[in-house]
């Protein structure tokens, strides 16, 4: 890693890094959003944010790239809460009156695989695409989702068996 490199605030993490990710990072903030290609945007570019100015800190515990999606994961968490609360107290104020409401664009490949995936409940589809789609170790997604390694283990297995008995049951 280059001294020029690296990030002032973040000296462990360097822009280079952060740009062979990029993709993979995008990808996640769209899975986390509901393939918004907006709402992926702004969460990445926040990411950054937080990782430029030091209030993201890498200390190396983990690879840069668990670390990175890790953040990406509890900006969209954040976000989300603040939303569910904003629309808890618009119901009550204002009953009655629905949001317009965005359904989301679904990959055209594969499209029995997908709806089978989508179908997981949320913690089993978070490691199937991690693992699978993001080309990370049990491990690393357990991290990156906030749980233990035994934990992602279990949620991987029993992920795998559902997918496998929805696919079968499909043909």
């Amino acid at each position: 890693m280059r001294d020029s490199d690296v990030l002032v605030n973040n000296p462990h993490v360097s822009r280079s890094a952060l740009e062979a990710m990029h993709g993979q990072v995008f990808g996640w903030a769209l899975s986390r959003c509901d393939f918004d290609h907006a709402t992926a945007e702004d969460l990445v570019q926040q990411a950054y944010v937080e990782l430029l100015t030091g209030k993201a800190r890498f200390d190396g515990e983990s690879s840069l790239k668990t670390f990175v999606f890790a953040v990406v994961q509890n900006l969209s968490r954040n976000r989300y809460r603040r939303l569910a609360a904003r629309m808890r107290l618009l119901g009550k104020v204002a009953p009655g009156s629905d949001a317009d409401v965005v359904q989301a664009e679904e990959p055209g490949e594969h499209r029995e695989l997908w709806n089978a995936v989508q179908a997981l409940p949320a913690r089993q589809r978070d490691i199937v695409e991690l693992v699978f789609c993001r080309d990370m170790t049990i491990e690393e997604a357990s991290a990156v989702m906030g749980v233990t390694t035994g934990t992602g283990r279990v949620h991987y297995d029993r992920a795998k068996k559902a997918l496998r008995g929805r696919l079968t049951n499909e043909q």
